[in-house]
């Protein structure tokens, strides 16, 4: 049997230069500023990555169960919420990032997101198998995560969910059902690489 094949490495996007802000691109927030903070690594999804991976998923995710795992500025996990996802869980370890998240969210007055200040693999361990409709995978590109991410993440979601996948190169199939997982969808944006993934077999398209 041949070895299944991960991907090649490719270089990683230059790290945000921080001190700026992006926004949310719809939902009922549509247009609210995000504050991104002077912060090594920290690499918000660009916009049009975020707005291609919600025309993919629909414009309304109203009841929703949803995970960001690596939150960051939580453009990924407050997006989803935007358009009607709760519970939102906002996964993030940076001291700094979790407080600037909970501003955010009493200023939006999101009563269905969480943030809690923890490793959001060890969530994807704790929630229930087939709890959650979507979860948002987009760890610092160089800490060695994706594999372990996507491993829990797969359980965690049922046969009718979504993975959404950020990453620094393509992920072929192979690897990719090594954990049980297909491609949906892909589209590339410069260095960054968006994939949504589903549990099972699928018929892949490309981003239009």
């Amino acid at each position: 049997m041949s070895a299944v094949r991960k991907p090649a490495p490719a270089p990683a996007p230059r790290p945000h230069g921080g001190s700026g802000e992006v926004r949310i691109i719809g939902g009922r927030w549509k247009r609210t500023r995000l504050p991104v903070p002077a912060l090594p690594g920290l690499r918000p999804t660009p916009d049009r990555v975020r707005e291609t991976l919600f025309n993919w998923l629909g414009q309304d995710l109203t009841g929703w169960r949803c995970l960001d795992a690596f939150a960051g500025t939580g453009a990924l996990g407050l997006e989803a919420a935007s358009r009607g996802a709760a519970p939102v869980l906002l996964c993030e370890q940076d001291a700094r990032l979790v407080e600037a998240l909970r501003a955010v969210r009493t200023r939006l007055q999101a009563e269905g997101v969480d943030i809690r200040r923890m490793d959001g693999i060890a969530a994807l361990r704790e929630a229930a198998p087939g709890s959650l409709h979507l979860v948002l995978l987009d760890p610092p590109f160089d800490a060695g995560l994706f594999e372990p991410a996507l491993r829990v993440a797969a359980r965690a979601v049922p046969p009718e969910g979504f993975i959404y996948l950020e990453a620094p190169a393509a992920w072929q199939e192979p690897a990719l059902a090594a954990h049980g997982l297909a491609l949906h969808r892909h589209l590339r944006a410069g260095a960054v690489h968006a994939h949504l993934l589903k549990p099972g077999t699928t018929t892949f398209r490309s981003a239009a």
